[in-house]
């Protein structure tokens, strides 16, 4: 049987695949970054620019969204709040995290449990997990109160969430009961990553537990640590959900993160363009920690 030479159509379409291929493959992504987040940001510093309401007021003011932001006290005061709150939950992380990872690295007996067991809080939706602690906290008919009384710790129920001194540190255990697995598994990845030789060859030499951990388990967690405060404090730093369904912000603006303010300028007062000009700060802000951790690798190294 005769075999029929290639068409010249086929022949152009596998010289372009040959040519192109990485960039047919990776074009559903490209598209999907274009539409989902180039887009939005882009069209977020456009909104930025404008005294709107989206609708039929549209007027140029230019960068006045922005220095108006100098004097707006309700920002700052998020702002501030918010700096509090990532410096808890992200050290929180890393510590508990951290602690964690070492331990489930060791030989333990059912290890494959309780690494199961401790991940669940990241499996857990936001929504629910913020219901579940607003529950607990109850100060008439929660669980934590209860118990707390029943063991002779509290003389009365507190309000944990309604209190000035207590809501900020109570969201901010929460948040970090809620997300230290995912430094833990980060950091528990990079230790499987040691050989155990190395470890018995430093017991061997006289090295004790806690110098072996200084010398060989830090130096090598450092990198992962790195990416994993610059991931940890970005996802943290903008984060809505938790708070809002917790606090909403109160009592008397306490726990005000800056995403709740922004959700408030823009859906609530309906001013859309200081909305964006103070998302356009966030994402500065979010920018510059990404270049303070990549910095501070690059020193370690």
């Amino acid at each position: 049987m005769r075999i029929l030479p290639p068409l010249k159509g086929e022949i152009l379409l596998r010289n372009f695949l040959n040519r192109y291929f990485t960039l047919v493959f990776m074009l559903p992504v490209i598209v999907l970054l274009l539409t989902l987040i180039i887009y939005p940001m882009f069209y977020g510093f456009y909104i930025s620019l404008f005294d709107t309401n989206l609708l039929n007021k549209w007027n140029f003011v230019g960068l006045k969204n922005y220095t108006n932001l100098l004097s707006n006290k309700e920002f700052q005061s998020s702002l501030a709040v918010n700096l509090k709150y990532i410096l808890g939950v992200v050290t929180g992380h890393v510590l508990i995290g951290g602690f964690l990872a070492v331990q489930l690295n060791k030989a333990i007996k059912a290890r494959a449990f309780w690494r199961a067991l401790l991940m669940l809080p990241w499996l857990i939706p936001e929504v629910v997990w913020a219901l579940l602690s607003k529950w607990i906290l109850n100060p008439q008919y929660g669980v934590l109160n209860y118990t707390l009384m029943k063991l002779g710790i509290l003389d009365q129920s507190i309000t944990w969430l309604g209190g000035l001194t207590t809501s900020l540190p109570t969201v901010i255990f929460t948040s970090i009961l809620k997300g230290y697995p995912f430094v833990m598994a980060m950091m528990l990845a990079v230790l499987q990553t040691v050989p155990g030789d190395i470890y018995e060859a430093a017991a061997v030499d006289g090295c004790k537990p806690v110098r072996a951990f200084w010398a060989i388990t830090v130096p090598t967690i450092i990198p992962v640590i790195s990416i994993a405060l610059i991931l940890d404090t970005v996802n943290w730093f903008k984060h809505y959900t938790m708070v809002s369904i917790m606090t909403g912000g109160g009592p008397a603006k306490s726990t005000s993160l800056v995403s709740l303010t922004i959700y408030k300028t823009a859906f609530e007062s309906f001013k859309f363009g200081s909305a964006g000009s103070m998302a356009v700060i966030v994402f500065a802000i979010c920018y510059f920690f990404n270049i303070l951790y990549r910095r501070l690798d690059k020193i370690n190294e």
